[in-house]
């Protein structure tokens, strides 16, 4: 092949869309448990977090929420994947062992957000959420009914594999995925280029800007423990017990069950088996869907 403009053009229209092909062919997982939110600049201010707002009897004047009340920001983020392709390779028509690489690259630039929602999810034990408590964590603060401090926990702690349980009937979810730019398809490939030049490589790679936080802890419960009927119980109640600021009822609903591959087994038995340990009848059967992702343990 003689390397000139128009072949260049050809090799870019072809790698693009094999991208274009392998990223429209992956179904995201991320919006199960992550909410979008579009981004504008360098980074996002959610101060409304710190109100969880609940309809209240209008006695005097009105209590205005202040949504400007908690520090949390997400600051956007520069992701990037990058090859080379040698200019001998063009020159000998050896272009086909770069086709399941850039193929891939589609897939990657598709599934990156499961892997930034799902990894924040697991590393809620250890990531800050707009309280300044861990995410999930045993003394997160709120109000009591007398306006004093109390706190409430969203997890029972453990050391094992984790699996989470979420109310993912409300409006915003516990993961936010913040979307500045989407994932894109660009190359450095003119014969001018410097990178052709000095190295005889042209360049073709995938760039984006995003990032991830926490919303409210009141929507999921995060457990190390061994995924048991008694555990499962024990935070299905906990968070339907839950309460917001002066001790009014967040009407929280345990909805999705979502775990990796290594609690699969028991979270069917505890969601999909009509029978329990002993034969006994399993009352748990449909109380939530199950997600089972390949991005948790």
């Amino acid at each position: 092949m003689i390397v000139n403009t128009g072949a260049l053009r050809s090799l870019y229209i072809a790698f693009r869309t094999d991208f274009q092909m392998a990223f429209a062919g992956v179904t995201p997982r991320w919006s199960t448990v992550a909410t979008l939110v579009p981004s504008t600049t360098g980074s996002n201010e959610y101060g409304w977090l710190k109100a969880f707002p609940r309809v209240r009897e209008w006695i005097g004047d009105r209590q205005v929420n202040n949504l400007g009340q908690a520090d949390y920001t997400i600051k956007n983020k520069d992701y990037e994947s990058t090859i080379g392709v040698d200019r001998n390779d063009i020159e000998d028509d050896n272009i086909g062992i770069y086709k399941p690489v850039v193929t891939e690259f589609g897939r990657s630039a598709a599934s990156f957000p499961d892997e930034l929602v799902y990894g924040l999810l697991a590393a809620g034990w250890d990531t800050l959420c707009f309280d300044g408590q861990y995410f999930f964590d045993t003394d997160h603060p709120v109000l009591a009914a007398d306006g004093s401090e109390t706190s409430y926990a969203n997890t029972d702690g453990g050391s094992g594999a984790p699996w989470f349980l979420l109310d993912d009937t409300r409006a915003i979810k516990p993961v936010l995925y913040q979307e500045r730019k989407k994932f894109q398809f660009v190359a450095m490939d003119s014969l001018t280029d410097e990178n052709v030049f000095n190295r005889k490589e042209f360049l073709y790679g995938i760039d984006g800007r995003c990032n991830v936080g926490f919303s409210f802890p009141q929507l999921c419960w995060g457990s190390k423990q061994d995924l048991t009927a008694t555990r499962y119980a024990a935070a299905r109640a906990a968070m339907m017990a839950l309460k917001g600021d002066h001790g009014r009822p967040l009407g929280i609903r345990p909805t999705l069950l979502v775990c990796g591959a290594s609690n699969e087994g028991a979270a069917r038995k505890l969601l999909m088996n009509e029978l329990g340990d002993g034969g006994v009848s399993n009352e748990w059967k449909g109380t939530a869907r199950l997600e089972v992702v390949e991005w948790l343990p």
